[in-house]
């Protein structure tokens, strides 16, 4: 190597160092520390360590407990993903018009992008309150009224799903908002000058156009789902029953049948975080494949 691409190498690692170290102290250490808790079985107060390897991880992964969270969490991907991409896109396009006074909806359809898990959760059990909701009064469906939407297993967790779904919706809304400024104008007139109408505008021009950030925003949606835990803590704690009982809420939940047991927790966590690696993997080979990018 030459002494200009050493000291050019050299300059380069001192400028990322600080990221990497960083990187190391908050994000490596504590992957390789939860790996290493996982190879261990403690006892209830955390103690008394014992190595078993790698059968703690097998016990995890076939135990009844962490397939039924799975299960419950990929129910909770799949009903505020899909919900929450189309309502973004959806209200981005409609805000995307050059109409009069339309900076006012924009403002509104993002704000939740402000809105801390706790405030949204706050905001949406007072809607379902059974006795004071405002749900409850407008809606005419017995059980809204009793037992409560979040005290009917079939029903709790599509009302915990809605109340993500809305807390995501002003990200999604800007993100997506900035992708269709992004997109140029001259092609929806060569569009329109062919005759395509709004519908074919839509679907052979903005979509296209659009698929890179979809994709963004469809991996950062997914990620976001499995790692759940704060609207589930205050609106049901996992509950009723086991209903919506998701994958981090099983590691850190009050009623969590292996709160206490680090190692068990550790494992749990490993395991989920090579889901969502194996997820996002299979989403950027298969999404990619439809993802235009304008040159």
């Amino acid at each position: 190597m030459s002494r200009n691409r050493l000291t050019e190498a050299l300059l380069a690692l001192l400028m990322l160092l600080p990221s990497l170290v960083l990187f190391g102290v908050f994000v490596f250490y504590p992957l390789g520390r939860t790996f290493y808790l996982g190879l261990h079985q403690n006892d209830f107060f955390g103690g008394n360590q014992v190595y078993v390897g790698f059968k703690q991880y097998t016990d995890v992964a076939t135990s009844e407990e962490f397939r039924h969270s799975l299960w419950v969490t990929v129910q909770f991907v799949l009903l505020t993903v899909p919900l929450g991409l189309v309502l973004g896109v959806g209200l981005a396009v409609l805000a995307n018009k050059a109409i009069r006074g339309i900076g006012v909806f924009r403002t509104v359809f993002s704000t939740t992008v402000a809105t801390s898990v706790a405030v949204a959760s706050l905001m949406w059990l007072v809607l379902f309150n059974p006795s004071i909701g405002v749900l409850t009064r407008i809606l005419p469906f017995q059980v809204f009224k009793s037992p409560g939407v979040l005290n009917d297993p079939t029903w709790a967790l599509p009302a915990v799903s809605l109340a993500t779904v809305w807390a995501n919706l002003g990200f999604t809304f800007i993100v997506v908002t900035a992708g269709l400024q992004s997109i140029p104008e001259e092609l929806y007139e060569s569009a329109e000058l062919d005759g395509a109408g709004g519908w074919r505008r839509f679907t052979n021009v903005t979509l296209p156009m659009l698929s890179p950030t979809l994709l963004f925003v469809t991996v950062v949606l997914t990620i976001g789902a499995f790692q759940a835990y704060g609207q589930i803590d205050f609106l049901t704690e996992g509950g009723p029953g086991d209903s919506t009982r998701v994958l981090v809420y099983s590691i850190y939940g009050k009623s969590s049948p292996i709160g206490g047991n680090p190692g068990v927790q550790a494992a749990t966590a490993i395991l989920l975080f090579g889901v969502l690696f194996v997820l996002s993997l299979v989403q950027f080979t298969v999404l990619e494949r439809r993802t235009h990018y304008v040159a």
